[in-house]
């Protein structure tokens, strides 16, 4: 077997390995049970009142006669639980909502430009009330120190009914301020505010008219109940906690926060995690993020905390103490982001200096504008984030100047072959004089017999002396996998590549080809197979059978291996594959295809420039022709 072949079969057999590894590591997701029982109540330590799922009713620290959350209640529509409190509309070219004067809860989102669906017309929805399928929210409010006087009966909860003191509709131009009076000298505000984007600022207040000062402490909550419908559950894709303390980014999974006391700081409470700094906190999802963010430079302390009897996670920002003279009046801002990770917009946000990366965004450096520290790492870049970065950058470049998502994976996978090209051609001139090699190297094999020490040490001089190295053509091959673990990456978590179509029945580049041998691929009228089921693997579509043809055109550049058994792993291999991709992400696919066509078209013309030219037509044929029979 010379060498091209022994190069071929070895990039075969890492990419089949590479895949079934792949394949056990990460399965598909299972659907996930909705985990939203209902425990029982818990009563008050204060009223001795049963308390709703409203996680807000646990004061942010601990002590004694705090409330405690109690049980999730019967998940109801949408429709109905927004109907139940007074409402305050939210209305932006992004998002639009409500706001809830019970507890000034952030709890009503939607996300205008982002559908369920491909063609489908309803808008994906972010943040849901209490008694909704999925409760998730965002609220604000106060904590007395302790020696204060004052209990929680004093602050704003979540629970506490607010009153509209200005505004009407929460818009980009026309901010809302809701107001409280706790009836013993402390009235309460809370400013609202939004861009036209994602990003809420909040403004807390208190007016202090007691005669005597008093210390509190603002905190911010998010909280979910039970883990959320759509989760994708799958090892490559963080969904959870996502937070960055003074530069270091920390990611805690859904599964992970029940057993908070195995990783709490020592001498934390066994269900929070704190660490004061300057940054951000909040929950991540594959494509959405709602996140509490202080104002920069502003220390807080993250806590990160699991109630089990209400199934409920909650990340809480808490602000330090601030004193309030008797006849002030003081407060804080800080900020909210709550909805799709777009890159671009995580880039403007972060308002970082000008450099390479904010160039190819055209993001513009405001000093006066609040900065997000590395806001931009909220996505889950991965273990190959040095490389799955720029290669998200390019192709998001090109597919700004291009316009189409699919041709833009096609002219990144060209500027890949250019970037590698030299290596490639190095890799087959290598080949080329080990094909040169081979009659002089069947001589040291005769000559050796059975003494392999001789054998190895008489071809490594042959190496030497006409300086090539064996292990030349693999380098292209290995340099692959990373660039397409990393193109896998960027297909699956970025939400630039949700959604984004190609051409035809190709609208969705991030998900499997919707096309189908079993209905003739569009055109007989009965439907092709559910995409997750095991039919979809056996009846495929367009792009896997036009990556196993590509394969086996590569194949054919090279005359099959004389030993039937090599011939036979090589004709199977690429229908195997076609098979075995045939699930992945369309545009990864895309990528692939692009990729065989090219490596075709740079192994042909280096071999025709080294003197070989390949009878690709006359392979094919022997592939086809009838083997004969063995005789006796």
């Amino acid at each position: 077997m010379d060498d091209q072949n022994r190069n071929l079969i070895l990039a075969m057999g890492l990419s089949l390995v590479v895949i079934l590894v792949w394949t056990l590591l990460f399965p598909p997701p299972e659907p996930i049970e909705d985990p939203n029982a209902q425990p029982q109540a818990v009563e008050t330590g204060t009223g001795g009142t049963a308390v709703d799922t409203d996680i807000a009713l646990t004061p942010p620290v601990e002590q004694a006669g705090a409330a405690d959350p109690a049980a999730a209640v019967e998940g109801t529509p949408i429709e109905e639980g927004l109907t139940e409190e007074v409402r305050i509309p939210i209305e932006t070219p992004s998002v639009e909502g409500s706001i809830s004067l019970l507890g000034g809860r952030i709890d009503d989102l939607s996300l205008r430009n982002y559908f369920t669906e491909v063609d489908g017309d309803e808008i994906v929805r972010l943040l849901a009330p209490v008694g909704s399928e999925d409760p998730y929210y965002a609220l604000y409010g106060w904590r007395p120190s302790s020696g204060s006087g004052l209990t929680y009966e004093d602050v704003p909860t979540s629970n506490t009914p607010w009153d509209l003191e200005s505004g009407e509709t929460l818009t980009p131009d026309s901010p809302i301020t809701l107001s409280w009076d706790n009836g013993a000298g402390l009235i309460f505000r809370r400013t609202i505010e939004i861009d036209e984007n994602y990003m809420f600022q909040v403004t807390q207040s208190v007016e202090n008219t007691t005669g005597e000062d008093v210390t509190l402490a603002p905190y911010g909550i998010v909280a979910r109940h039970g883990l959320p419908s759509d989760l994708q559950n799958f090892f490559i894709l963080h969904e959870g906690i996502v937070r960055k303390v003074d530069g270091q980014l920390d990611e805690i999974s859904y599964d992970d926060m029940p057993d908070l006391d195995t990783i709490a700081r020592e001498g934390a409470p066994a269900e929070l995690v704190e660490v004061e700094g300057n940054g951000w906190i909040g929950f991540t999802d594959k494509y959405w993020m709602t996140t509490l963010i202080p104002e920069d430079g502003q220390p807080f302390t993250t806590v990160i905390k699991y109630v089990p009897s209400a199934d409920i996670y909650q990340a809480e920002a808490r602000l330090p103490f601030m004193t309030i003279a008797a006849g002030e009046t003081a407060g804080v801002t800080t900020q909210l982001f709550a909805g799709a990770k777009e890159a671009e917009t995580l880039r403007e946000y972060e308002n970082a200096e000008p450099g390479f990366f904010a160039s190819l965004f055209g993001a513009e450096y405001d000093p006066n504008r609040p900065q997000v520290s590395r806001f931009i790492d909220s996505i889950d870049w991965g273990w190959f984030y040095f490389l799955t970065k720029p290669i998200f950058w390019l192709l998001h470049w090109l597919n700004g100047i291009i316009g189409n998502m699919g041709i833009s994976i096609i002219a990144l996978t060209l500027i890949i072959k250019a970037i590698l090209f030299p290596l490639a051609y190095r890799s087959y001139v290598s080949m080329a004089k080990m094909k040169e090699l081979q009659p002089e190297m069947e001589k040291l094999k005769e000559a050796a017999g059975d003494d392999r020490e001789k054998l190895q040490r008489g071809m490594m001089e042959l190496y030497r002396k006409n300086k090539v190295n064996p292990a030349g053509g693999c380098l292209p091959i290995l340099l692959q996998i990373p660039i397409f673990f990393s193109l896998y990456k960027v297909i699956f978590v970025t939400i630039e590549l949700r959604h984004a179509p190609f051409f035809g029945w190709l609208n969705d580049l991030s998900a499997p080809d919707s096309s189908s041998i079993i209905n003739l691929f569009g055109l007989l009228p009965n439907p092709a197979p559910d995409p997750e089921s095991i039919m979809a693997l056996i009846f495929i579509g367009v792009l896997p059978i036009l990556l196993g043809i590509t394969m086996w055109l590569q194949q054919k550049l090279n005359p099959a291996p004389t030993d039937p058994t090599q011939a036979m792993i090589f004709a199977w291999l690429p229908w195997v594959f076609m098979f075995m991709l045939g699930g992945f992400a369309s545009g990864l696919l895309v990528y692939w295809i692009s990729n065989n066509t090219l490596t075709f078209t740079q192994q042909y013309l280096i071999m025709r420039s080294q003197g070989y030219k390949p009878d690709v037509f006359g392979n094919i044929r022997k592939g086809f022709a009838k083997k004969p029979k063995d005789e006796g």
